[in-house]
């Protein structure tokens, strides 16, 4: 831990990123709150993960490539900026009282469209600066100040809403977003791409349709013949949309089960969000006595379990303490995701192999929103957080299968 902490160009990412969470987890929060304040419909907060889900659709087939050719630092330092432009906007809107429900899908969709390409540039950054070895390390620390500082605010928003408001809640987002750029700044100086293989003069694209098309067959002829990378990405992906899901379900927990309003929603958050935190207490240690797979597989079914839990506490402090476990399984499940990610795949193909993945999840997040804020609302509560336990079951269910990893000639050669 302290030779990745030592590293002064991951310390600067890792701070970017707990300072922009932070931000970024309050205005998710003080968003789904709004929303179910003002429809008093969990459809709204379903059409709300759906929109979020369209620009991931679009840009993921084709991002990747991008992110495999740019200077991830920079893609990451333009997305915060235009990111922040789009939410000081909106927060003048609602500071004048004048933002309408549809502005903030709008809202959340543009800043949406930069997170599916932010996360995959973010992590292949990663990848990038952290020497060979320490994967499970740099993850521990970047997922802890992601999921920390992201469902920590959650609790935060909670106990404040009622004070600033929407627009103040923006405001804070935007000034993070300020901070996050600062620190991306400082991590190094000029222009820096991962080199790709030596490719033989007869062989390379005549002009960028054909190099970009190129390019997307590398990363398919990749994947066959990996079991392994495979079965790790649908697990991802499962993990991916029920995760994503599950937050229409949270304000309604705590308005409908418990009747504690934005407190209760901060309490559940500050337990997800604290259990995230502290797994990295126990991710590399855990990873290290079970192997990648088998860690991955013991957090999806601990997810299954608390997710099937949450809704049938008695008491709001036994919920908390299931979102706590949550935000646990999450921490050691989303490290030793991308810990094994890492290991497998080599640093030029990593933004492709992960927006395959991540565009099946989108696939089922939207199918999956629309499913559970109509369960919720036309059913029960209880039936919306089954269905999200399934998924996560399915998750356990991939990750859990036999493989024979095959080591790439790729990154035997790097």
């Amino acid at each position: 831990m302290r030779a990745i902490f030592g590293q002064r160009q991951l310390r600067f990412v890792f701070a970017a990123n707990l300072i922009s969470m932070f931000g970024s987890g309050m205005n998710s929060a003080a968003v789904a709150w709004y929303i179910l304040q003002a429809t008093h419909n969990e459809m709204a907060l379903g059409t709300l993960v759906v929109l979020q889900t369209i620009p991931a659709m679009l840009l993921l087939p084709f991002s990747g490539v991008i992110i495999d050719r740019e200077d991830r630092r920079r893609l990451v330092m333009w997305l915060d900026a235009l990111r922040g432009v789009v939410i000081v906007i909106v927060a003048i809107l609602a500071l004048m009282h004048r933002v309408q429900v549809w502005q903030l899908y709008l809202m959340n969709t543009l800043v949406s469209a930069g997170f599916w390409m932010f996360w995959p540039s973010i992590t292949a950054l990663i990848q990038e600066l952290t020497p060979e070895g320490q994967f499970v390390q740099s993850n521990t620390f970047l997922l802890a100040g992601v999921q920390g500082g992201w469902l920590i605010a959650g609790s935060v928003v909670g106990f404040m809403y009622d004070h600033v408001g929407l627009g103040g809640v923006l405001l804070i987002d935007f000034s993070t977003y300020l901070v996050s750029f600062l620190c991306y700044f400082a991590v190094r100086k000029g222009r820096h791409v991962v080199k790709r293989p030596d490719e033989h003069p007869d062989l390379a694209p005549a002009n960028e349709l054909q190099r970009f098309w190129r390019d997307m067959r590398e990363a398919v002829h990749f994947l066959r013949g990996q079991r392994a990378v495979v079965l790790l990405g649908i697990s991802w992906a499962l993990f991916l949309g029920a995760m994503m899901t599950g937050g229409i379900l949270t304000p309604s927990l705590s308005d409908r089960v418990f009747h504690a309003g934005p407190k209760g929603y901060g309490w559940l958050s500050a337990g997800w969000g604290s259990g995230a935190f502290v797994s990295a207490l126990f991710a590399p240690q855990a990873i290290r006595w079970l192997g990648g797979r088998r860690a991955l597989a013991f957090s999806m079914a601990l997810l299954a379990a608390c997710m099937a839990t949450a809704p049938v506490s008695q008491f709001l402090v036994l919920a908390i303490a299931t979102y706590f476990l949550m935000g646990s399984g999450r921490g050691l499940g989303g490290v030793a995701m991308n810990s094994s990610l890492m290991e497998m795949v080599p640093k030029y193909l990593m933004g492709r192999v992960q927006n395959a993945f991540n565009l099946l999840g989108t696939f089922l997040q939207l199918a999956l929103a629309l499913a559970v804020g109509a369960t919720a609302h036309n059913v029960s509560l209880v039936a919306g957080f089954a269905i999200v336990a399934c998924v996560y079951g399915l998750s356990f269910v991939a990750a859990s299968l036999p493989v024979h990893a095959k080591v790439p000639e790729e990154v035997v050669a790097e």
